[in-house]
This record gives structure tokens, sequence and C-alpha cells, in this order.
């Protein structure tokens, strides 16, 4: 059997992707001028997505037949699929747990157990271990932030110092949860297991938070120490989050680990109370809504990739990359540059991540990146990116609770997570000791061509390391 047809560059065929990110980016100014709230929020990116599918259709070459027929493949790719089943029960794990007081109670617990002393440090601390456990950086922000506030005022605290710690402390989860969208975009875009993208990014998310929780220590100090140990919790109501991150950690299926965590949580609600049989369906159902942008986005964007990549889009970027990469690691810096070009462009680290992630992997396989690696490198500098840029929902967020008395602007130089982040996995590229747990590459070699190795044998790999 002859090797497959290979694909002649087409820079023309990107054009309806660069539509897409012009409309969207368009909206977003346009309505930030008018001084609409949250403006690169309001334009629906599904539908600046269309606009680019449309464009495409008229634009690209064959009948109309054909073009459709290319775009229902990529909107039906298992991968795209997979990803999209995966968001709704997230959002459902999501929705469910905070509505039986998870959230609550994990703030208030993290409060109480905290010295008072070290309290914007433990803010950081809380907001991470929510973020991990719900995969919402918006919705931890929206948790945490006010209680940020009210301890800034009772204890003479910096209030964009203690706003920071808050907003860090969530994309540091985000980045790293297992049921986060934007590490569901990543190991699905790049084909292997969240718990190995979890492995490997903690390598590079862990040193960052810890240099980042001396340095709120030591310049976080409160002038008086607030009260703290008057909230009340139920240590019952974490154990569903608990259940959730060690059970994925330890490789379960992450259908049977969302799954599962949906039921733990529905039944600690009905047993106090919090909801019952038919809110607890009703609570379910709003958690897929809340995924019904990024659902869509995902499923449409799969087909406008499979469009684009056929009509040589994919091949005409990679045909360009290949003359500034000389090897795997300005390969690795080609990724984080486009990921990070994408998130500033989009303002949102997802959508970024399903842009970038197609061309990423193509980069990978053409310059042995680990994929594993790939996967990390594309949620950390979206990551980074998406916590450093002032129209996006979390500082806009963050700044709106604290009445128009701290802006993006100020909050921004004290996000020491995302600029420690940036720095380590700069230094990764460079230096193998950040990658211990992937200091053997799990691809195959043949012909200096790269055969990709199955989950299983990629997970078998890892363990052998």
């Amino acid at each position: 059997m002859g090797k497959p047809e290979k694909i002649k560059g087409n820079g023309k065929a990107l054009i309806p992707f660069l539509v897409f990110v012009a409309v969207y980016l368009a909206a977003g100014i346009i309505l930030q001028i008018k001084g609409v709230e949250m403006a690169f929020y309001e334009f629906p990116a599904p539908v600046a997505v269309i606009v680019g599918i449309i464009v495409a259709f008229f634009l690209l070459e064959g009948s109309i037949d054909e073009k459709f027929d290319t775009f229902i493949k990529g909107c039906g790719n298992s991968d795209i699929i997979i990803m999209c089943v995966i968001y709704l029960l997230a959002g459902a794990f999501s929705a469910v747990s905070s509505a039986m007081g998870g959230v609550d109670s994990t703030v208030n617990l993290g409060l109480t157990l905290i010295p008072a002393q070290y309290v914007t440090a433990g803010l950081f601390v809380i907001s991470a271990f929510i973020s991990v456990a719900t995969g919402s950086s918006v919705g931890t922000i929206v948790a945490v932030a006010p209680i940020a506030v009210g301890l800034a005022d009772k204890a003479g605290l910096n209030l964009a110092l203690i706003i920071a710690a808050a907003v860090s402390g969530a994309m540091c989860g985000d980045n790293l949860s297992i049921i986060s969208d934007t590490t569901i975009a990543a190991t699905r875009t790049q084909n292997i297991e969240m718990r190995d993208k979890f492995r490997v990014n903690l390598m590079l998310a862990l040193p960052a938070a810890l240099i980042t929780i001396v340095l709120l220590v030591i310049f976080g100090k409160p002038v008086s120490v607030p009260e703290v140990g008057e909230y009340s919790y139920n240590i019952i109501k974490i154990l569903p989050y608990l259940f959730v991150l060690i059970s994925a950690i330890a490789g379960m299926n992450v259908f049977i680990v969302l799954t599962g965590g949906i039921v733990f949580s529905g039944i600690v609600g009905l047993v106090y109370g919090d909801f019952t049989v038919l809110t607890f369906s009703q609570e379910i159902y709003a958690g897929f809504e809340g995924m019904l942008d990024i659902f869509i986005l995902s499923l449409l964007m799969g087909g406008l990739a499979q469009m684009v990549t056929k009509a040589g889009g994919i091949q005409w970027i990679l045909d360009k990359i290949r003359g500034m990469i000389k090897g795997k690691k300005s390969a690795e810096i080609g990724i984080a540059g486009l990921v990070s070009l994408s998130d500033v462009a989009t303002a949102n680290n997802t959508v970024a991540i399903i842009v970038a992630g197609p061309i990423a992997k193509e980069i990978s396989r053409e310059y042995k990146v680990d994929p594993r690696r790939s996967a990390a490198l594309l949620d950390s500098f979206s990551c980074v990116f998406q916590g450093l840029i002032p129209y996006g929902a979390q500082l806009l967020l963050a700044g709106s609770f604290t009445a128009g008395l701290v802006s993006p602007f100020q909050i921004i130089p004290l996000l020491w997570y995302q600029q420690i982040l940036a720095v380590i996995v700069i230094l990764s590229i460079f230096f193998p000791i950040f990658n211990g747990y992937i200091n053997k590459n799990p691809w195959d070699f043949e012909n200096d061509q790269p055969i990709e190795k199955t989950k299983e044998e990629l997970s078998k790999a890892a363990e052998v390391n």
C-alpha cells in the first residue's frame, strides 16, 4: 500500500480561519470601546466561527457536496466528539457540586485552617484547590474574590495584591485541573491521557506555585490579623472533589470519573437537602448549558479545521515554520508562541488551544516533541497569557469586585504566578532538569518519520520512566 498523497501547502486556505479570528477580535474591541462590560465575551465565539465557515465554503476549491462532506467529517472526528462529551460531564459535575455547597465548604475550610497572618498566601492556595476541583478559573474568582476584598479591608492588606493572589491561584488550578476545558482541549488535540499531561504540567506548575506562595508570605503580611475562624464548612461536601481529583490522577477512565463525581455530589446534596431529585436533574442540565458555547465552538472548529487542513492551510503554516525551526527546542518555542498569540487574539484560553492544537500536533510529529510535553506547553502558555491580558474574563471579573478601586492594569504586575510559570516553562525548553517525568521520548521513529503510539503505550512508557 502506497503512502498517502502529501497535501500541498496553500496560504489561501487560512483565510477562513483568519476571518474567524478577525471577527471575534474586532467585535470585542468595538464593544470594549463602547464601554460594554466583559466586551470580549459578549460576542459568541461560535457565531464568529460560522462566519469563517461560510467564507470557507465560498473560497475553498471543490463542490458544495465535497466541502460539506469534509466539514461534517471534521465535526464528527472522534477526538472532537469525545472532547464535547467530556465538556458536558465536566459542566454537570461543577454545577451539581457547587449547588450542594461544595465550593463554599472548600473556601471556608481553607480560611479556617490557614493561619490568619498568612491569609494572602492562603487565598492563593484556596483558589488553586477550588480551581483544580471545579476546572473553572472564572468560577473560582467569583467564589473567592468577594472574600478577598473583605479580608483586605479588615486586615489592611494591599487590595490589588490580594486580588492578584486569588486570580493567580485560580489560573494555577485551572492549568492543572483534570476537568478543566483547557486540559480537555490540550489532551484531546495532542491525543494523550489526562493524567500524563497532569504529571508533566505539575513539574512546571509546582515550582512556580511554591515560589509564589513564598513571595505572598513575605509581601502579603496583614497590618492587623483578620478574624477568619467564624466560617462554617462540611467536610463531606468536599469529598466529591477529592474523589474526582484522586481517581483521575490514578488513571480511571475520565467518563467514569466525571459520572461518578456527579452521582457522588448528587447523593451528598440529596442527603443534606440541598436539592431534590428534580432539582438535581435540573442542575445537571444547567451544567450542560454552561458548556454549550464551548461545545458548539469545538464542534464547528473541528469542521473548519478539517476544511482548512484538506485545502493545505495547516501544511502552509508548517512549511513556513519549518524554515524557522531548527530542532526540538525551537519547535517547542514555536508551539508556545502559537498558543500565546492565539490567546491574545481571542481572549479565551480554551479557544486558543483549540485553534493552535492541531498545528502543535503536526509540529510535534515533525520535530519529535513529546506529545505530553506539547499538551503541557499549550495549557501552560494559554494560562500565562489568559491571566495577564487586561481584557480577559479573569481580570475583568476580579476588578469588578473591587467597586472600581482596582483596575486590571494594577493587578497585572502582581500576578507573580503567571510570570514565574512563563520563566520556568521557557527554562524547561533548554534545561531538562524540569522534565524529569518525560526524560525519554515515547515516540518511535522509522526513516525519521514519527509513528504515534497508542495511549496505552504512551502510559506504559511514562510508567517506565
